[in-house]
């Protein structure tokens, strides 16, 4: 049997801003991205399907004939991913706006044939011909252009604008040779560089920049929730997980797939723990099985026909074959009857395709098994269902991992999937709020507009809401605040969700929690390995911010189960700031200590103890209790300095047989502190 996580639904406001052009035939994100085209290094954050390459295309045609750039060079991931920027009348789109968009044929390095060898030195050549050449626009993939730069060197592209698509997959880390070619370009400064991004956040483990080149980036942002929010047809996203037994997952997909809905499936890996040994095609092979008798393949389009036993035939893209047909299928998805025709194909099944930079507006439920190598790569599959399409009112993704399973071993892999998968869905809801700004309490303020201290404001031109906290710490530099402001915090977010050792309080039992080890130990620890440069005096306030975010879902929820204690009607599309204006006016007020004393993953520990058998619960929570025994000696500093902190507030050192679990975790790492101290002189006398 499948078991399936509770689904948690999002719903949307469907105001139609985010599909909305303006008299050029801008969108509302490609219009403030365009407001920003003079500078020299650009980062566009903006989810799939918000017109990212359009945008390009309008900066990039700004740059060539207005700002004296001569050439510019489109990088994308994948050779697919190319069509995006194809040849596209802009002129057309409005009035105000008289320059087309044209990519010759020649100069798309993505449809030459060698482009699925990035190592054909005919692609290189190209690129260098291109350069000498009279030509403005070239489109290649993140391979050429890695190999024509380490060809040509950082001089070629003097006064070149390199449009990087998809910039996730750029990092600063040290075998990742695209990040630092960049790091080389923006350090010689003769290259112009607009950078895009599908992903709210920056890279997962990795940062995408190194700080001292990311202060040099202008950076739009439009955020998941004005893009959802801002879709005419599409009511709800919703996120599942979903669990199989018994090592097959195969056995597991009638459960989990839905003919009736159109569907991207993400099969894994051959190397994957979730391979079956199968082989891929084998897998897909089944997964056709489980839907219906095969009936034979399009000569057309090369897809699969499948008649379910409903009698419907289903045609279905095969992206997993390496056959030759794989590029008719391939061909068959990009012609633009797939977007036109809602009935050209009904389900996809891919391996590592279809991910990214894709787009089939017709798309509502993205399977993926076993999980994915990052954040980042998850919210890029779910961007595949989240078109707005007519009839389209539902988008759907679903994460099916193995069922953690004791007696087998494999507990550790277990957990750390099941923590994964609880991360996507966290982070999903927090990008999906609305920007809040988190300020200190006023005493004497009395222009209290909405309830609780709650304000409407706009945030560089963006609706958003200020919260009032009480003892919340103020930014004191100019470098504070930029890191306090809501797009800054909720990268922070982002990096806390992914913390592995944060994410095990997913699993903890509620009894064993002290909140205050993730909103104080593991919030800071984050913030100073992604900020090294934030000046010490800001840290704290840069921490408040990104807890109080993390738990405004939480102040909303305990809100919401007051207003239903009441009777009152909960709308779903207010649910949030209702929530918290309940909560804030039963309380009167936040408090940075309440704040700080709410696990922020209390709701994910509450949907696992819904589905998980009290046995298997139990095992997990031991497995994690073994890993949070011993305090290592930078936790101990870390903890002795709050007890000092503790100390001048109550005039005591903190108890280890105080009642309240944070003071015991104080007073546990002062003795650590002190055993280590003794180790080191010990150590340090011998030798």
């Amino acid at each position: 049997m499948t078991e399936k996580l509770p689904l948690t639904e999002i719903p949307l406001r469907q105001t139609g801003a985010s599909t909305t052009s303006d008299e050029r035939g801008m969108r509302e994100m490609q219009s403030r991205a365009y407001r920003k085209r003079g500078a020299q290094y650009l980062l566009i954050k903006s989810p799939p399907a918000s017109g990212k390459s359009r945008a390009l295309m309008f900066i990039a045609l700004d740059k060539l004939h207005h700002q004296g750039v001569g050439k510019a060079i489109i990088v994308v991931p994948e050779r697919s991913i190319g069509s995006s920027f194809g040849n596209t009348a802009l002129s057309q789109y409005g009035p105000a706006w008289d320059l087309d968009w044209e990519v010759k044929p020649r100069w798309n390095l993505c449809n030459n044939p060698a482009a699925d060898e990035p190592r054909n030195p005919s692609l290189v050549k190209a690129l260098g011909e291109f350069l000498k050449s009279d030509e403005r626009v070239l489109v290649c993939t993140h391979a050429t252009f890695r190999f024509a730069f380490a060809e040509l060197g950082v001089e070629a592209f003097d006064d070149c604008l390199l449009a990087v698509d998809e910039f996730h997959h750029v990092s600063v880390g040290e075998d990742n040779v695209l990040g630092a070619q960049l790091g080389e370009l923006i350090t010689h400064g003769k290259a112009h560089v607009v950078a895009m991004t599908g992903s709210y956040f920056r890279g997962d483990a990795v940062p995408i920049l190194r700080p001292e080149d990311e202060k040099l980036f202008e950076v739009v942002v439009y955020t998941y929730f004005e893009q959802l929010n801002g879709y005419e047809h599409l009511k709800t996203l919703s996120l599942e997980y979903a669990f199989y037994g018994d090592g097959d997952y195969l056995a597991a997909i009638p459960a989990v797939i839905d003919a009736g809905r159109k569907t991207i499936v993400h099969i894994p890996s051959v190397n994957s723990r979730a391979a079956t040994g199968r082989g891929k095609v084998g897998e897909t092979n089944t997964i056709m099985s489980a839907l219906g008798e095969w009936q034979g393949v399009d000569p057309e389009t090369g897809f699969h026909l499948v008649r379910t036993p409903e009698g419907r035939i289903l045609k279905i893209a095969d992206l997993v074959d390496d056959q030759k047909e794989r590029s008719i299928v391939a061909a068959s998805l990009k012609d633009p009857r797939a977007n036109a025709d809602r009935d050209w194909v009904d389900m996809i099944i891919a391996l590592g395709m279809a991910k990214e930079g894709f787009d089939w507006i017709w798309c509502e439920h993205a399977l993926t098994v076993g999980y994915r190598s990052s954040l980042t790569e998850v919210v890029q599959i779910i961007g595949r269902a989240t078109r707005d399409a007519p009839g389209k009112v539902e988008a759907r993704f679903t994460n099916l991992i193995a069922e953690p399973a004791a007696e087998r071993g494999s507990v550790a892999d277990a957990i750390n999937d099941t923590l994964k998968a609880i991360a996507a869905s966290l982070l999903m809801e927090q990008v999906l709020i609305q920007n809040t700004k988190f300020v200190a309490k006023h005493p004497n303020r009395s222009d209290d507009d909405l309830a609780g201290g709650i304000r409407e404001v706009r945030d560089n031109g963006q609706a958003a809401y200020e919260i009032e906290i009480n003892g919340l710490v103020e930014p004191k530099t100019e470098a504070g605040r930029k890191a306090s402001e809501p797009a800054a915090i909720k990268d922070m977010v982002a990096a806390l969700i992914q913390d592995q050792p944060s994410l095990q309080f997913a699993m903890a039992d509620p009894n064993d929690v002290i909140p205050e080890e993730v909103t104080i130990m593991r919030a800071m620890n984050v913030i100073r390995k992604r900020n090294p440069d934030l000046p010490v005096e800001d840290e704290e306030a840069v921490r408040q911010r990104v807890i109080a975010t993390m738990n405004l879902l939480n102040v909303a929820e305990q809100g919401n189960e007051l207003r239903q204690k009441e009777g009152e009607e909960i709308k779903p599309d207010t649910k949030l700031l209702d929530g918290v204006r309940k909560y804030i006016t039963d309380v009167r007020e936040l408090d940075v200590d309440l704040i700080d004393s709410i696990n922020p993953f209390q709701t994910a520990y509450s949907i696992l103890s819904k589905r998980m058998d009290a046995g298997l619960l139990e095992q997990l929570q031991g497995v994690i209790r073994k890993k949070n025994v011993r305090i290592d000696p930078e936790e101990a500093k870390k903890l002795a300095i709050r007890a000092m902190a503790f100390k001048e507030q109550h005039g005591r050192v903190p108890a280890i047989t105080a009642a309240d679990p944070w003071e015991r975790k104080m007073a546990e790492g002062v003795a650590a502190f002190t055993r280590h101290k003794k180790a080191e002189i010990a150590k340090a006398t011998k030798s």
